[in-house]
Order: structure tokens, then sequence, then C-alpha cells
């Protein structure tokens, strides 16, 4: 094999298993908040054409109802495809909370400050996961390691819905998340 064949070999696998491991830390921590949860759909988020994330919803799919998820656990992956700064997320979480109309100013505000000291700043390795218990924090996973939780009640539902909400921004990601 020529040196540079090696070396592409290499970066590939080093690359599949940077993946792997972290699909897999990411797994176990699924697995040990909502032991029962599987995957309920899955899909790409795209702005003007360019890839941002891919999304997965996990739940427990015998107590899941598409119509009323605010009243079940949920976890949400996110596989970022780009890099993006965390303070630039917690912005443009806010913007969608406002879009639907759901939250105070006050809130708003909070809830922006809060996000912007868990947000980390992401890149194409990065998965970020949160976790939805109704009445709990909302806490965030960055490759399955905690990077910390928002503790009021009313910010999991609100932030949830930036992609379940039936007016969601993302209808087409909306449907795929809920496997329609």
């Amino acid at each position: 094999m020529q040196p540079g064949m090696r070396r592409i070999c290499f970066l590939l696998f080093l690359s599949l298993s940077t993946l792997l491991s972290t699909a897999l830390a990411n797994s176990v921590v699924l697995k040990q908040v909502l032991p029962e949860a599987t995957v309920i759909g899955s899909g790409s988020f795209r702005w003007f054409g360019l890839k941002l994330y891919d999304a997965s919803l996990w739940a427990v799919r015998s107590s899941f109802n598409s119509d009323n998820w605010q009243s079940t656990p949920l976890a949400l992956e996110l596989n970022y495809a780009r890099s993006l700064e965390g303070r630039r997320i917690a912005e443009a979480s806010i913007d969608e909370m406002k879009k639907l109309g759901i939250g105070t100013s006050a809130q708003h505000k909070a809830w922006d400050e809060a996000m912007k000291q868990v947000f980390p700043d992401v890149d194409k390795t990065t998965q970020l996961t949160g976790l939805y218990v109704p009445g709990q924090p909302t806490r965030f996973f960055r490759n399955g390691s905690p990077v910390g939780e928002i503790t009021d009640p009313a910010f999991g539902a609100a932030f949830f819905a930036i992609w379940l909400h039936p007016k969601t921004t993302a209808p087409k990601l909306r449907s795929a998340l809920l496997g329609q």
C-alpha cells in the first residue's frame, strides 16, 4: 500500500472510531436515563441548503403520543455537521421560541442566559443531547458527557417545542422526528 493511501486509511479509521465512541457513549447515557427508549424518528435540518445537523428523537414508544409529547420523557440527539458557537445556538433557540409565542420576555432572558452557560461550541464531531422529563430540569450532554442543566421546569417543553410544536419553522423535520 502506498504511503498516501495508508494515511487516508488511518484517517478514515480514526474518524470512524471517534464517531463510534461518541455514539456508544451517548447510547449508554440514554439507556441509563431512558432505559426503554427507542428512536421515534430522525431527520436532517438544513438552513439555506446547508446541513446543520441530523436529529433523532428518543422516547418510550408505548407511552409516546405525538399530540401530547409534553407529558412524556424525551431525548433529542443533534449530530452537528458544521461548527457553531454555543451562544449562537442559544440565541437561535430563543428566536424560535419567540416565533412560537412560547414564554415571556423575562423567561426568554433567563433561558438565553442559562443556555449560553450550558451550550458548548460544536463542530462536526459533536453530538448534543437534550433530556426532557416533565417537571424536572432539562439536562444536556455533549458526546455522552453531562454539560449542564436548566432548572426551570417550563424550559424543557419550550425548548423541545422548537422541533415538536405543530407550528415549528421546520415542519418536515418535525414529521420525520415524530416518525410520520
